[in-house]
């Protein structure tokens, strides 16, 4: 039977809301037998750069890249039982990156975590998750941050 969704994207970090997307998108995936890549976008505001303390351009974004590798790995671990999980590991803006890679990619669905910020928390800071629905091409499942 086929299914709406052939290629699933899941956009995880290293946080807890992350967790919850990781596990909708991965209970998705065995439901669907879908295609499944893990996106974890190096934020280049974290880039940490000091000459004083020796650390280069190119150490912290190495750095950044060997916690987004392991994070991806954990959640591998994590939801394990499929044969392929493809990564995507961009830097960049992670909002802007999380749609250019769904693009390239051909995603059918975009899964991602929520921080449940108020609107006025959104309006100061911006919601990514908000940026990725207004702009993506293909449907969003946001996981709230209370889910149980």
């Amino acid at each position: 039977m086929d299914t709406i969704f052939n290629k699933i994207l899941i956009a995880v970090d290293d946080s807890a809301f992350s967790m919850k997307a990781a596990h909708t998108g991965f209970a998705i995936v065995h439901a669907t037998k879908a295609a499944v890549a893990l996106v974890y976008v190096i934020d280049q505001s974290k880039e940490v750069v000091n000459a004083d303390l020796g650390i280069t351009p190119e150490q912290s974004q190495s750095a950044l890249l060997n916690e987004a590798e392991r994070t991806i790995q954990q959640y591998i671990q994590l939801y394990d039982g499929e044969d392929e999980v493809l990564r995507f590991t961009p830097t960049g803006i992670p909002e802007e990156e999380i749609i250019n890679i769904a693009n390239q990619w051909e995603a059918d669905l975009i899964v991602m975590g929520t921080h449940g910020r108020t609107a006025i928390g959104r309006i100061l800071s911006g919601s990514k998750a908000e940026y990725v629905v207004r702009h993506a091409t293909v449907p969003v499942l946001l996981t709230p941050p209370r889910m149980q």
